[in-house]
């Protein structure tokens, strides 16, 4: 699948989950579950977007580093948000807040990239390299953490190193506590 489309994917999903988050009044405990889902699948599409997809941004469009140097500072937001829900319970002061600002500041970064980043880029390389790191993407989600790491490294060679670990005590863990793995 294209990268871009494979992304697009997985930002549609997330928007699923979101839109089930602002339907579950009143339920604490589904919120929390919808909230497990989108910490898992936010965690791991940021994992494979800084390890494989935003360097090759950078060099197929080098005059827009802007553009990826933008989207890690959103990212870096966005996983610290992720962390702090991560230790918090939905009952939680805040909790509802921190959803909030996650989802909206997502909706954002979606739009930049699928309005800007993802234009720029398709016009820069070809199919079959769109193709061929979309194959990688899929490859790197097998292996990405499913759990925000806001202190670990987000550029390469940095980020690979420190994703294998990260990924497999996330599983560990997600296990562990009988939350399913994205």
């Amino acid at each position: 699948m294209d990268a871009t489309k494979l992304l697009e994917q997985d930002h549609r999903e997330v928007e699923q989950l979101f839109e089930e988050f602002e339907k579950a009044t009143g339920d604490t405990e589904a919120k929390g579950a919808i909230v497990d889902r989108i910490i898992a699948e936010l965690s791991i599409h940021a994992a494979i977007e800084e390890e494989i997809f935003y360097p090759a941004v950078k060099e197929a469009v080098p005059d827009r580093e802007d553009l990826v140097e933008h989207s890690l500072e959103e990212h870096q937001e966005v996983k610290e948000l992720l962390a702090d829900l991560d230790k918090m319970s939905p009952s939680d002061a805040g909790y509802h807040q921190k959803v909030e600002a996650v989802i909206s500041d997502v909706r954002e970064h979606v739009q930049e990239e699928e309005g800007d980043m993802f234009p720029r880029f398709r016009k820069a390389i070809s199919a079959s390299q769109l193709e061929e790191i979309g194959r990688k993407l899929e490859e790197g989600k097998k292996k990405a953490p499913t759990r925000p790491h806001p202190h670990a490294p987000n550029e390469p060679p940095a980020n690979k190193l420190a994703s294998g670990p990260a990924a497999a005590m996330d599983r560990a863990r997600d296990k562990l506590e009988g939350r399913q793995s994205a």
